[in-house]
């Protein structure tokens, strides 16, 4: 016999299940004395709420930055280093724990957000450093990703049908992207160059997204995919 509630096996003499105190009823059981299943001051270990993790992990965020903060003013009498690990420590929570507080993460929201907390620790460590790849490197890459992946997540969640065009027409998008990212490098750190390498990653990508493309159009082809490879 089982909880009905919890799903704990319990020994057909209990009164109430042990680890949620349901009373089972069974009529075609008859109840007799006899050992219970489980003994009285031992109970099955009860799984760790959700809340309570996620109220240790914003503690231990918390402590952290609190830690990494001291110890720089401590060490150097002004925040010196303390910003790239506190930076870093908050793009970790946002990607990682903040879907978590959300019974129902929405991806379509999470995922710009999330692309907009790493452009902005970007912006900081460009800053920082007093660099100048921000807005001609690091910006664009950032958007560009950022925006194909709100795409991608935004068309799987809400399209049922066409997961092939989608991830064919992506991975197309990024061969094509490949050329303006060696411009963008090229500008940004070694100014005078010309295109070397990318054409060579784009000609793969374009081809791998062209032929899943090639599959959503050609029905045949697809059928015949999935009976020899089983996808």
């Amino acid at each position: 016999m089982y909880c009905i509630q919890c799903g704990v096996k319990l020994a057909d003499t209990e009164k109430k299940c042990p680890l949620c105190g349901t009373i089972p009823f069974h009529p075609d059981i008859q109840r007799a004395e006899a050992e219970p299943l489980y003994p009285s001051d031992c109970y099955p270990v009860s799984r760790i709420s959700p809340w309570g993790l996620l109220w240790v992990l914003t503690a231990v965020f918390v402590l952290s930055v609190s830690t990494t903060l001291l110890c720089d003013l401590q060490l150097s009498g002004y925040m010196n280093w303390s910003g790239y690990v506190i930076g870093a420590l908050i793009v970790g929570y946002v990607v990682v724990v903040l879907p978590m507080w959300f019974q129902k993460p929405n991806p379509v929201i999470l995922v710009p957000c999330d692309f907009a907390c790493v452009g902005v620790y970007l912006l900081y460590l460009n800053l920082a450093t007093n660099g100048n790849w921000f807005l001609t490197f690091a910006l664009p890459i950032v958007g560009f990703v950022g925006l194909l992946s709100t795409a991608i997540v935004t068309l799987t969640r809400y399209i049922r049908r066409g997961r092939l065009f989608i991830y064919g027409g992506a991975i197309v998008a990024t061969g094509a992207f490949m050329p303006m990212m060696e411009f963008l490098l090229n500008i940004t750190f070694m100014p005078g160059r010309y295109l070397l390498w990318s054409y060579f990653p784009m000609g793969a990508l374009v081809l791998i997204g062209g032929y899943l493309v090639f599959l959503a159009i050609c029905k045949p082809v697809r059928e015949t995919m999935r009976r020899k490879f089983f996808i």
